[in-house]
């Protein structure tokens, strides 16, 4: 890629600082796109051994990439998004990836195609990992960034995709552990 494609291309991914999504961070500012990105990689990074049958390699690139149309299109709550706005980010992937070398888009629209269909393990993971990281930064901004709908929604989102793997089952059910007490202090305080 030469320095100038490279440059633009950063130059757009870098909208995803700038766009923000539902989830807040526990210092009470909006969480970008690009730091929920950041962490879902980590969260995979540090599973690593947990999933040896898997190229792990691969799960951080998808996990790295999963967002990017979302430099054009911003975020888009999964509780709100329709079947327009699924096409709408497709569209922008496919926009982006014109603005790569072919060897580089091809090789992403695959990885692009495998997490939309599911039709690998490591997209399944990078699926279930994505609604985890989701939950935990739900979880560690507080119900005071909830939606009335959320408090039935973290105990529910992504249990079947979660549930394919036996560690991020475990892992799903920690995060729900933990919403719980959230919830239970939640109604403590209110009744004092």
């Amino acid at each position: 890629m030469n320095p100038e494609q490279l440059i633009e291309f950063l130059g757009i991914l870098e909208k995803l600082k700038c766009n923000t999504r539902h989830n807040w961070t526990t210092n009470g500012r909006q969480e970008s796109v690009a730091e929920h990105s950041w962490r879902l990689a980590v969260l995979a990074m540090l599973m690593e051994d947990d999933f040896p049958e898997l190229d792990m390699n691969r799960v951080i690139h998808m996990c790295l990439i999963h967002d990017w149309g979302e430099a054009l299109t911003g975020d888009i709550p999964a509780f709100i998004k329709t079947g327009a706005d699924e096409v709408e980010e497709a569209g922008a992937i496919k926009t982006l990836l014109e603005k790569l070398p072919e060897t580089l888009a091809s090789g992403f629209s695959a990885m692009f195609e495998e997490m939309l269909d599911l039709t690998s393990e490591e997209a399944i993971l990078v699926k279930a990992l994505d609604k985890t990281e989701t939950l935990i930064q739900h979880n560690e901004a507080g119900t005071g960034t909830w939606l009335p709908l959320e408090y039935d929604l973290n105990l529910t989102y992504g249990n079947e995709v979660c549930g394919h793997f036996e560690k991020t089952q475990q892992l799903r059910d920690k995060v729900r552990e933990h919403t719980l007490r959230i919830m239970k202090e939640e109604r403590r305080e209110h009744r004092e």
